[in-house]
């Protein structure tokens, strides 16, 4: 009796493991439940598994001409959830800016039109944490003027001193496309930020996997006390002591990375991303899924 047992208790083992080890398939979402870890809580996700708009439980839109003088207009329409995935969509589309002023010297309000919309989904206010592990599953569009990212804010304190947390960025660096980890904070000077950053050629990616911009992949941050670290696909991009990120003196926060983040999920376009005028439309920036874990002794948000 005892070895039947043994051996059923084994074979049980291999089935579950054998289970557990199966990757999903690269090119559609993952239709599996979260991943267990055994020494971390699943505290929130979002799987984006009912069509429609994103839960406004968790999710609001940025709108309008926002940062960084890029070209599309950010609207609500551009962001849905099919089929098991969040699309941010991108569109050369003609749209009027109602902020217009002429003559203005802004480039916010002295662009009468934009000729690009997309859209940008951000939860401060509804979902945001301090430490663990954050996990989201996407696919992104790398083509010329593209500009996706995930990321992240902290809830207090005015850019950069607030803290930026770039889990991905996408776009070109001297017309080289490339993957970015990065991690920002505050200077003594207005709105200019000290960078810990992390780049590397698309090509690296696409010599390894010539359908690498096919397929989804899966981009990490492990966040504590001590650190930053940033991954794809269970590779190290970049590691930030928390030791070495103050703010300069008098900023509040004092550190921008011992506060609480909340989540920002978008589709740019150009910009850092590019001159998109000969760039077929429209582009689809898919997220599968965001995950967030924390260690089982940590406090509950």
């Amino acid at each position: 009796m005892y070895h039947k047992t043994r051996w059923l208790l084994s074979f049980l083992l291999f089935i579950n493991l054998s289970l557990f080890s199966q990757q999903p398939d690269p090119y559609l979402p993952d239709s599996k439940q979260p991943t267990i870890i055994p020494s971390m809580n699943l505290v929130w996700c979002d799987e984006f598994n009912v069509d429609g708009k994103p839960n406004p439980a968790f999710w609001k839109y940025e709108n309008g001409f926002v940062r960084n003088e890029e070209l599309q207009w950010y609207q609500s329409e551009n962001a849905n959830c099919k089929n098991g995935l969040l699309v941010i969509e991108a569109r050369r589309e003609h749209k009027l800016n109602p902020n217009y002023v002429e003559g203005s010297t802004n480039w916010k309000t002295n662009r009468q039109y934009a000729e690009y919309s997309s859209a940008c989904i951000i939860s401060p206010g509804l979902v945001k944490y301090q430490f663990g592990r954050i996990e989201v599953r996407a696919r992104i569009n790398v083509s010329q003027g593209s500009w996706p990212a995930i990321w992240t804010l902290g809830e207090n304190g005015e850019w950069p001193s607030c803290g930026e947390i770039d889990i991905l960025e996408f776009y070109r660096i001297a017309g080289v496309p490339s993957i970015l980890a990065n991690v920002a904070w505050g200077t003594s000077k207005r709105w200019a930020a000290k960078w810990d950053s992390a780049i590397k050629p698309l090509s690296s990616f696409l010599e390894k996997d010539a359908n690498w911009a096919a397929k989804f992949h899966t981009w990490r941050m492990d966040w504590n006390k001590d650190s930053i670290c940033l991954y794809l696909d269970n590779e190290m991009q970049n590691s930030t002591l928390i030791s070495q990120t103050d703010n300069a003196a008098g900023a509040s926060p004092s550190n921008p990375f011992l506060q609480k983040h909340y989540f920002l999920l978008n589709l740019a376009i150009g910009g850092n991303g590019g001159d998109p005028s000969t760039t077929a439309f429209p582009l689809k920036y898919e997220v599968d899924y965001i995950r967030v874990y924390q260690p089982k002794s940590a406090i509950k948000n």
